[in-house]
């Protein structure tokens, strides 16, 4: 399947996941980014998914799906949270770039989740004014993993990050479909779909374990 073929947020997500499958057993197959490849794009771009992710430098998203030159749209803050300027941005892959998916990819070991957990702590020293803004809007997660251990059988237990960044993934997806009507109505209407994933370091695997809309 060539990247032309692909129109379907189906489509695009069996791409991503065989790309990965690729990364993951160490037989990448670098494609599409000869010289040829590079022409091309000079005159557009048609990528086949947007993907919104972390920063962290382990998680080169390229590299993980094992894609090509012009294959994705990607956005990478800290944490991957959900701001104007990535709303805007995914909001362009969209309604102009037409992309038909939308992968939210966290990651286990994340610095601004480790960042947000310690924060609540009263003892915690705040960080930098925009670093602070920026964990602020994961701290909600790290609540939410505090109440369901309040509310289970294993209350004492320690919170898990992994746990975090699971529901702060789930936010995250939310919030992409509660703050802007132009994505949600694209899923409605069938011609996106958005899958949040995590990306487990150690061997390479993106799991996913949110889906909104059809694949």
């Amino acid at each position: 399947m060539t990247t032309t073929d692909i129109t379907t947020p189906g489509d695009a997500w069996s791409a991503l996941l065989k790309g990965n499958e690729r990364f993951v057993e160490g037989r990448p197959e670098h494609p599409r980014q000869d010289a040829d490849r590079r022409a091309l794009l000079a005159q557009g771009q048609q990528p086949i998914a947007a993907l919104f992710g972390c920063s962290d430098s382990r998680l080169a998203a390229e590299i993980i799906f094992d894609a090509g030159l012009g294959d994705l749209f990607v956005v990478r803050n800290a944490g991957q949270v959900v701001g104007e300027e990535v709303l805007g941005t995914l909001e362009f892959a969209v309604g102009q770039l037409g992309i038909p998916l939308i992968v939210v990819l966290g990651h286990d070991s994340c610095g601004a989740v480790a960042g947000a957990i310690q924060s609540i702590d009263a003892d915690s020293e705040p960080a930098s004014f925009y670093l602070q803004r920026l964990i602020d809007m994961i701290v909600p997660s790290v609540k939410s993993a505090h109440r369901a251990l309040a509310d289970g059988a294993d209350r004492d237990a320690p919170l898990d990050p992994r746990e975090v960044g699971r529901l702060h993934i789930e936010a995250s997806v939310t919030a992409l479909l509660g703050r802007s009507p132009l994505i949600s109505e694209a899923v409605a209407s069938g011609r996106l779909a958005v899958v949040g994933a995590n990306y487990d370091l150690a061997n390479g695997r993106v799991d996913p374990h949110t889906v909104v809309g059809t694949l």
